[in-house]
């Protein structure tokens, strides 16, 4: 005999068939929690940008204060600065942007530093690269 004989398969399957449509209508959905119309949506506060320059020199800058400049900081500065807007503003960032030439054990030793320091919301700026 050399051909396959297929209606054992068939079988096989008209019982999946029939065992998940009688299971499908069982199943619950999941609820999902959506916001309501009215309901009012927060806007995200602009971080805090730490640049590290290529002279290994810590500059801030907040971006919420419009027409701010980068104010040359200290590392023991800078933890307070931040500690301070983050007092008052729980959901205030913090962004650090290095120099190209700058080191990444630079960069990592300033996110140390305010890991240890408490600082929450802590992240890593790029750009991409300008062609």
């Amino acid at each position: 005999m050399s051909q396959i004989n297929v209606v054992p398969y068939i079988d096989v399957m008209l019982v999946l068939l029939v065992i998940f449509m009688v299971t499908a209508p069982l199943i619950s959905p999941g609820e999902i929690a959506l916001p309501s119309v009215g309901s009012r949506l927060t806007v995200p506060v602009a971080p805090l940008e730490v640049t590290l320059r290529r002279d290994q020199s810590l500059w801030l800058r907040d971006q919420s204060a419009a027409g701010t400049s980068a104010i040359k900081v200290s590392r023991d500065e800078l933890v307070a600065r931040i500690s301070a807007k983050q007092a008052r503003s729980p959901d205030q960032g913090v962004v650090i942007a290095a120099d190209k030439a700058s080191r990444y054990e630079d960069v990592l030793a300033i996110l140390d530093l305010l890991q240890r320091n408490g600082v929450r919301k802590v992240g890593l700026l790029a750009r991409p690269p300008q062609t």
